[in-house]
C-alpha cells in the first residue's frame, strides 16, 4: 500500500512539474510573440502654417517612433514587396530593417566603407533605392561610390559591384543621394561629408560638388557644379523637374531645374530659401521626397518642411532634431523619417 501511495505522489508531482514547464514556456512563447509597440514621440509635433495641409497630413495624426538609439540614421527606403523599412546608421557602417510588430535589426555591415581603419566619422551608406530589378543600390561614403548589392535583398551580403566611382578619372567625393528617372537614368549628388575632412581632405580628387545623371547604358555626365553642398534629390510627379536640395549652413536652399527632354537639366531657380533658420532650429536641407500630387516633402532646420508644387510653405513635421531624410510608403499612406538617432513615422493621407 505504501509503494502505491509513493509511486502515486511520484507521478502526480510529475505531472504538475511537466504542466508547470508546459505554461512556463507557452508564456515565453506568448511574450516573444507580442508585437513591439509604436510610442508616440513627444518632442514632435506638427504645425500648419496652411489649411490645406490637413488634405496631406490628417489632423489627428501623431508622430511616432519606430526606432531609436542610433549614431546617425539616413536613407529611409521602403520595399513594398516585403512591406519592410531599410535605413542606415552612416557612422555605425552599417544598414538596418524594421518590420511592423518587430524590432529593428542590423541588415548589412559593412555598408559603405569596405576597408580598415575608417578615419572619419561617416563610412557607410547613405542614400538607398531599388533598381528595376528590385536589387538595392547604395551611396556608398566610405568607398565613395555607387555600388549595386549582389545578393538578393532578402539575403543581404556585402559583395558589391561598382556602377559608378569617378568623373573624368578622378574618385568622386562621397555620393549622398540618389533617384531612378522612370528611363532607368540614375541622378545623384555628390558632397564631401564622407570624406575625413571633407572640404579639405588631402584625398578630395575634385574641386566642385556635382550632380550627375548615370544612364541606363552606363554613360555618366556632370549636370551642374554650381551648388556647394548638393544632397536630396527627387523628381516631380511628371518628371519635368529635378530638385535638389544645397545643405550649406551659408545657402540652405532648395533649387528646381527643369529637365529636358535629353536628360540634362536646364537653368536652376531657388525653390525656397532656409538660410534665415538654420541659427533657429538644428539642421540643413537634406533629403526629400514629392508625393503623387507634387507635394515636396523636404528635411531641413527644424524637421520636415511640406511645400506645394508652386512653393508655398504649408507645414511642418517639428521634429526637434537634425532631420536628415523621409520615405514613402507603398501608397503613400506613412511617411518615415530618419532624425539624428531616431526613426520616426507619420501617417497620411494617401
Amino acid at each position: 500500500m505504501k509503494k502505491i501511495t509513493i509511486l502515486s505522489f511520484l507521478v502526480a508531482n510529475a505531472l504538475l512539474f511537466v504542466q508547470c514547464k508546459t505554461e512556463q514556456k507557452e508564456t515565453i512563447n506568448k511574450e516573444q510573440e507580442k508585437p513591439i509597440a509604436v510610442v508616440p514621440f513627444e518632442e514632435g509635433k506638427i504645425e500648419a502654417y496652411d489649411e490645406s495641409l490637413w488634405l496631406i497630413i490628417p489632423k489627428e495624426s501623431k508622430i511616432e517612433v519606430i526606432a531609436e538609439g542610433h549614431d546617425w540614421t539616413e536613407g529611409p527606403l521602403w520595399l513594398p514587396d516585403q512591406e519592410m523599412l531599410l535605413y542606415t546608421d552612416i557612422p555605425r557602417n552599417a544598414v538596418y530593417s524594421w518590420k511592423e510588430g518587430e524590432k529593428a535589426k542590423e541588415y548589412l555591415k559593412p555598408s559603405g566603407f569596405l576597408g580598415e581603419n575608417f578615419e572619419g566619422s561617416e563610412p557607410g551608406a547613405n542614400g538607398l533605392l531599388l533598381n528595376d530589378e528590385g536589387k538595392l543600390v547604395l551611396c556608398q561614403h566610405g568607398a565613395r561610390q555607387i555600388a549595386l548589392m549582389k545578393s538578393p535583398v532578402l539575403e543581404p551580403s556585402a559583395d558589391f559591384i561598382t556602377l559608378v566611382g569617378s568623373f573624368e578619372g578622378k574618385k568622386f567625393n562621397s555620393p549622398n543621394d540618389a533617384v531612378f528617372k522612370s528611363n532607368g537614368d540614375l541622378y545623384f549628388t555628390d558632397p564631401p561629408y564622407g570624406l575625413p575632412q571633407q572640404m579639405d581632405d588631402v584625398h578630395k580628387e575634385l574641386d566642385f560638388q556635382g550632380v550627375y545623371k548615370l544612364s541606363s547604358e552606363g554613360e555618366l555626365t556632370l549636370l551642374t557644379k554650381e551648388l556647394t553642398r548638393p544632397n536630396g534629390i527627387a523628381f516631380s510627379p511628371d518628371e519635368k523637374f529635378l530638385y535638389v536640395a544645397n545643405s550649406d549652413p551659408e545657402l540652405a536652399i532648395w533649387k528646381i531645374f527643369e529637365v529636358m527632354e535629353d536628360g540634362s537639366i536646364g537653368n536652376g531657380k531657388v525653390f525656397f530659401d532656409a538660410t534665415n533658420l538654420v541659427s533657429q532650429e538644428k539642421g540643413l536641407p537634406d533629403g526629400l521626397k514629392v508625393d503623387n500630387q507634387g507635394n515636396l516633402f523636404a528635411t531641413g532646420p527644424g524637421g520636415v518642411f511640406i511645400f506645394s508644387p508652386e512653393g508655398k510653405e504649408l507645414g511642418k513635421i517639428k521634429t526637434g532634431q537634425a532631420t536628415s531624410n523621409c520615405a514613402f510608403n507603398k501608397d503613400k499612406s506613412m511617411l518615415y523619417i530618419t532624425a539624428d538617432s531616431y526613426v520616426l513615422r507619420v501617417p497620411l493621407r494617401s
